[in-house]
């Protein structure tokens, strides 16, 4: 019987959620959307030393933001709770002493101080089936010195027995069969007493196990405890249920070599994180790609598309697009270069598509910032004015550049416009300008633009000196949409008037 797609993004509160997690959380996501299956969140927080008060709102914050639906986890609940691994501690216990009965496991007494003068001794020291009996674990102690060391209170780990000189075996349906030799590999720590506490590797497996993980979707950055792992669900007998290994390629920097960092973020300009997040501990402020204006449906396609192609040159995709379309088959094995200029054209191309009246609702927290009363505009006036200039920006932000002037009159004018547009004789010009606005009666873009070019065409004016000194008077200086498009949401009224004004405060300047 083919098992039910369970999938779990499983991130630990040590700190801002990192743009790649929310890779792996989104591919995670499509996977189980394609399949009717379950995405399970996860809290991996059993090093308690890296806790970081306020990671774990802000990882469900910032899936809630881009559009990540978790079925079950810490919020949502669900049968397989605790969804936080601090809270299962019970049930590693039990777990812990099924391979310590099993003698699949054993005990390890070694103090920190003792490691580090072998590892000093012995140049590469592994803790493995070559060096374990010159330790202080149970495999090497009498059965009474252990149990009186134990008895005692000393502090141990429980580290897994690994034999040496076996193949181990991982399917991974990105990079197909993985092979290693068990004696590469060391006895890891399952479990630690001083905080009664497993290692990630122990809780990982048992979780993974007990909510009926089906596929384990994460960084490439794994794939070495990936054997391990392995090794772990045949020494508790779970080879039946044994999850799909599926090992993402990592994001790497936009420049040079290697994984893409908070510091190449800093470097470059632009963010690694989802959200703003403010350290709680150094008081350090990180930007987000929420707050520096990132739309998070734009977010979304960028990152599904870093690591991923739907086999042929489409960009654009819906999430449920990207639901319909995904497949591990598509996923490179080799790193993904982050291009954030790339992210950008996204958000640009979003932005444009937005429906004016939902661009215009992003764009009142700008207009009150640049001390523009929004509620004095017709809410059908802002859409208009984001809509003529929303196909030059990549974000909201950048709209104000471009339609300021629909909100404020100009009160200045740019110089080097000046100097160019407006000569000597252009105040006579406006003038008969404004008697030819002033006998219009339909002020519609398509019935204004014929009136003032014929206008032009039959004095035989300058056609660019004339409708340059035009929209100077209007906007303050020569940029701008459809010069008609703009006196026609202006009006008729707001448009003379500016003429006027420019026409008294404008004046010539010797280029």
């Amino acid at each position: 019987m083919e098992r039910k797609v369970r999938v779990r993004f499983a991130p630990s509160p040590t700190g801002p959620l990192h743009i790649g997690g929310v890779r792996t959380a989104l591919y995670n996501y499509l996977f189980a959307r394609q399949n009717g299956g379950t995405m399970i969140l996860r809290i991996e927080d059993t090093d308690s030393t890296r806790f970081v008060p306020g990671a774990e709102a802000y990882i469900n914050e910032a899936l809630q933001w881009l559009g990540i639906g978790i079925d079950e986890g810490v919020r949502e609940g669900g049968q397989y709770g605790p969804y936080k691994q601090s809270e299962r501690r019970d049930i590693y216990r039990h777990y812990v002493k099924q391979l310590l009965d099993a003698g699949k496991a054993y005990y390890a007494f070694d103090t920190p101080e003792e490691l580090d003068a072998k590892r000093a001794e012995v140049q590469n020291f592994q803790y493995d089936a070559s060096t374990r009996l010159g330790m202080r674990n149970s495999l090497s102690l009498p059965a009474e010195e252990v149990k009186a060391l134990i008895d005692g209170g000393h502090k141990y780990v429980v580290r897994i027995k690994i034999e040496p000189n076996r193949e181990v075996l991982v399917n991974d349906l990105i990079r197909g069969e993985v092979r290693i030799n068990s004696s590469v590999l060391d006895d890891k720590v399952l479990y630690k007493s001083a905080d009664d506490l497993p290692t990630y590797h122990l809780a990982n497996i048992v979780d993974d196990h007990l909510m009926e993980v089906s596929h384990v979707i994460r960084g490439e950055e794994w794939l070495p405890s990936a054997p391990l792992h392995v090794l772990l669900y045949e020494a508790f007998g779970w080879t039946d249920t044994m999850p799909q290994w599926v090992h993402l390629p990592l994001l790497l920097k936009p420049d040079g070599k290697g994984k893409l960092s908070k510091r190449d973020g800093d470097r470059l300009g632009f963010p690694v994180f989802p959200l703003e997040w403010h350290d709680p501990k150094s008081g350090e402020t990180s930007s987000g790609y929420r707050e520096a204006g990132y739309l998070n449906k734009a977010v979304i396609n960028f990152l599904a598309l870093l690591g991923w192609n739907p086999g042929d040159d489409r960009e654009m995709f819906s999430m449920d697009e990207l639901i319909k379309e995904f497949s591990f088959e598509h996923c490179s094995k080799k790193g993904a270069k982050f291009d954030y200029e790339k992210g950008k054209w996204f958000n640009h191309e979003y932005l444009a598509a937005m429906p004016d009246d939902e661009l215009a609702e992003l764009f009142k927290p700008v207009l009150a910032s640049n001390g523009v009363d929004a509620t004095a505009f017709a809410p059908e006036y802002i859409a208009k004015a984001v809509g003529l200039v929303k196909n030059r920006c990549n974000f909201v932000k950048d709209l104000w550049a471009n339609c300021a002037f629909f909100f404020k009159a100009p009160e200045a004018y740019a110089e080097k416009d000046i100097k160019k547009r407006w000569k000597e004789g252009t105040d006579k010009l406006m003038n008969e300008l404004i008697a030819v606005l002033e006998g219009m009666d339909d002020w519609s873009a398509e019935a204004s633009e014929p009136v003032v070019l014929d206008w032009i065409k039959a004095h035989e004016y300058h056609m660019g000196n004339v409708m340059n000194a035009f929209r100077l008077t209007v906007v303050g200086e020569c940029k701008g949409p459809h010069m008609f498009l703009i006196t026609e949401l202006l009006g008729k009224d707001e448009t003379i008037a500016r003429i006027k004004r420019g026409i008294e405060n404008i004046h010539p300047v010797e280029a």
